[in-house]
């Protein structure tokens, strides 16, 4: 019985990922609908929904961010569990704030996506269309990589024990809170390449979650971030040349 947060847990990343994946249907394959039948299957495969639409591509973002953002926590969701005789109700509050906090960085995110789709800068699958646009957030990605703040963010998403003891007093919810603000210092600049690399390409938000995810483990993580950076920073720069 201890366990069945974890079973639910990775029941409903898996939620997630299946949601995704019908956002992500491409225009050929959406005769799913006639197998699977509903509304929602329709609704789900349409890339515009959640590109011109406010609520679709709020929506769209909350769960990318659930799927790609909750399985780089999960050293630090295992190590609050070891700590101490901790419930379930305590893991979901932990959870939850933690979740909280991308919920709001999805808001922002999707603004910035409807604004891009209605200036003509992104097509309807979240992908950019502006040389100009996709030089900049490679850049600035790659840039951020070399900043004090993410070396600070990654410092503690590094050492999930020492953080939790510093403000184990505060209870999960908090924790959770800031464990996720910590969380978006380090991310939220490659969570932008999403722009890039298309917000409905299940394939960059699996190669980003995976990077993100070594990003955060101390003995892998100091290999990859500033490599990364200078790929990144080499791309955007080389991007206007060849194109």
């Amino acid at each position: 019985m201890r366990r069945t947060h974890w079973i639910a847990f990775f029941g409903g990343l898996g939620v997630c990922w299946l949601l995704l994946f019908f956002m992500a249907v491409p225009d050929e394959l959406r005769m799913l609908e006639a197998t699977y039948g509903g509304a929602l299957i329709e609704a789900l495969c349409s890339g515009l929904f959640a590109t011109s639409d406010l609520g679709g591509a709020f929506a769209m973002w909350v769960l990318m961010s659930a799927a790609m953002m909750a399985p780089t926590a999960l050293p630090a969701l295992a190590t609050y569990e070891d700590l101490g005789h901790v419930t379930a109700t305590g893991f979901w509050r932990l959870l939850g704030g933690y979740l909280l906090v991308w919920v709001g960085l999805s808001a922002l995110a999707a603004l910035a996506q409807v604004g891009l789709y209605r200036a003509g800068l992104i097509g309807a699958l979240g992908q950019s269309l502006s040389v100009p646009l996709t030089a900049g957030l490679l850049v600035g990605a790659g840039l951020y990589q070399f900043s004090a703040l993410k070396d600070a963010c990654l410092s503690r998403c590094r050492a999930p024990l020492t953080f939790f003891m510093q403000h184990w007093d505060e209870g999960p919810f908090r924790n959770g809170v800031r464990l996720g603000l910590d969380c978006v210092g380090c991310c939220w600049a490659l969570m932008a390449l999403a722009f890039v690399g298309g917000t409905m390409n299940l394939m960059f938000m699996g190669l980003a979650m995976l990077l993100m995810a070594l990003e955060k483990l101390p003995d892998i993580g100091r290999y990859i971030t500033r490599p990364l950076g200078v790929v990144l920073i080499a791309s955007g720069l080389a991007l206007p040349l060849f194109s």
